[in-house]
């Protein structure tokens, strides 16, 4: 029988000045990095909206104020691409609009990412990079009033 994981996920899309914040993941021996949109894991009993405040503090230095929903997305993939067989992954990401309401940019110090930066909107698409920030840059641009993008395929430079 397959294993079966499920993982709940609140990712900030702050875009100010035609620019927008990420956070660059690295992995856990600090050999391959991907740029990802800040955000996380949502702890067992914590709100999504919690999350997303407190990842995006995390990961940049910055107090951010959610300002709206953007959408969720409910993707299933996988487990270890590069080991199969270790099960499928259902993620769901819950996807907010941020702004910055204090602190200063930093990088996060021994955590899932080793950088923040803000990148000029017309140049994220040059960045290896995961795919929330497509997914979380659709939902920006459109808000959908059902909360859903069409799936963002995965190739190139983009990474699950």
């Amino acid at each position: 029988m397959t294993a079966q994981h499920q993982r709940l996920a609140a990712y900030g899309v702050c875009v100010r000045e035609e620019q927008l914040l990420l956070a660059r993941w690295a992995s856990p021996d600090r050999t391959r990095h991907h740029w990802t949109l800040p955000g996380g894991k949502v702890e067992h009993a914590e709100d999504p909206l919690d999350a997303v405040v407190r990842e995006v503090a995390e990961e940049t230095g910055f107090e951010a104020r959610v300002e709206r929903l953007l959408g969720v997305d409910s993707r299933t993939g996988q487990v270890g691409v590069r080991r199969p067989g270790r099960g499928v992954m259902h993620h769901v990401g819950v996807f907010y609009r941020v702004g910055i309401v204090g602190g200063a940019l930093r990088n996060e110090v021994n955590g899932s990412t080793d950088q923040a930066r803000w990148f000029p909107l017309e140049q994220v698409p040059e960045l290896e990079r995961s795919v929330v920030i497509d997914i979380g840059l659709a939902l920006h641009r459109t808000m959908p009033a059902d909360g859903h993008v069409a799936p963002v395929p995965v190739g190139g430079l983009l990474r699950r």
